[in-house]
């Protein structure tokens, strides 16, 4: 399962949903990347963690979003987390010095 950062950027009213999803929050999500850019159009999430607008959260796709909602919901994009804190990290910093093949 990919998990895939995003940003809660508005909501969605629908008075007719499926039966597995009523009583749950479409919520309209940016996908980012690390470095909080977005990528791509904004996308409708089904919410099942307590998230707002304005939150940082963690996404997945396709059948692990379906998997979010109990009973299994027909649903392409979850929101399963929601973002406290975050610090990111230059990849370079993770790479092991010439000649290492761990740190100790």
């Amino acid at each position: 399962m990919d998990m895939i950062l995003g940003q809660v950027i508005g909501e969605v009213i629908a008075t007719i949903k499926d039966e597995a999803v009523h009583g749950r929050k479409l919520l309209v999500t940016q996908l980012l990347t690390p470095k909080r850019e977005p990528i791509g159009r904004p996308q409708v999430a089904i919410e099942v963690v307590d998230a707002g607008v304005g939150d940082f959260v963690f996404l997945v796709r396709a059948r692990d979003a379906s998997f979010a909602v109990v009973p299994n919901a027909p649903a392409d994009l979850a929101i399963v987390g929601v973002i406290d804190h975050w610090d990111t990290v230059d990849p370079g910093s993770l790479e092991l010095p010439f000649g290492e093949s761990f740190y100790t």
